[in-house]
């Protein structure tokens, strides 16, 4: 059985951040632009870039796409100065820290389980969120993908399959490779890549709607450890 490469989306999936990062937008687009922003585009299971490409283009912004380094580069300062009144915005979901640590203990020395991320979120947005969740443990951010690489959700899948080989010197086979998240958009990513797909309806998506969507395994939220181990491990040999 080769190792295997598990990735979480984070919010939807492991935590709820109740808005923060809408905020994080609303704030850089005023300072950028020196007005209010009007709406922000669809977020759910899209990365940053592509999301501040459409909310840019929503407010009426020229060529968008040549503002969206300016826009992380700011949004990057924004999360650098975040209090603790913003970080009390987000909370871990029910069973996200169980479900993380079961994996971790389930490793031994014939199966490894490595555990990062694959989110839509900025780097340093993402581990600002997951700090104040409270689920940095056994969680590998430098073996992940993060949504300022690249638009597309599933081209992050092999920028962090990439990441993972670099930082444990052993290659994650694709059918190593596993995707959990809550939209049908992180199901896409992992069938796009050839990653199974773990579906967890903790987010806008019922789990008949991420069954339809294509993913290999469906859990209605992370409070049973042993149905995420299950679902992580089944079809490995």
């Amino acid at each position: 059985m080769a190792d295997l490469l598990v990735l979480w989306d984070v919010d939807g999936t492991l935590l709820s951040a109740a808005g923060l990062g809408t905020r994080l937008y609303e704030i850089v687009f005023s300072e950028l632009f020196g007005r209010e922003l009007p709406a922000v585009a669809p977020k759910a299971g899209r990365t940053d870039r592509a999301i501040i490409t459409d909310t840019l283009a929503l407010a009426g912004i020229p060529e968008p796409r040549t503002q969206v380094d300016r826009f992380l580069a700011a949004l990057a300062s924004q999360v650098a100065a975040v209090d603790g009144t913003m970080n009390a915005r987000v909370r871990p979901l029910a069973g996200s820290s169980a479900a993380i640590a079961v994996l971790a203990r389930a490793s031994t020395p014939h199966l490894q389980i490595r555990q990062s991320v694959l989110t839509g979120n900025m780097r340093p947005l993402a581990v600002l969120k997951l700090g104040a969740a409270g689920l940095g443990d056994h969680l590998d951010l430098d073996a992940g993908a993060y949504g300022d690489a690249h638009e597309v959700r599933a081209e992050l899948v092999p920028l962090a399959r990439l990441a993972a080989s670099r930082r444990y010197g052993a290659g994650f086979a694709a059918s190593s490779t596993i995707l959990i998240g809550d939209t049908p958009l992180d199901v896409e990513a992992a069938l796009a890549s050839g990653a199974r797909a773990v579906g967890v309806a903790t987010g806008s998506y019922s789990t008949a709607e991420l069954a339809a969507a294509g993913a290999h395994a469906v859990l209605p939220d992370l409070t049973d450890p042993a149905s995420v181990l299950a679902a992580v491990i089944a079809d490995q040999g």
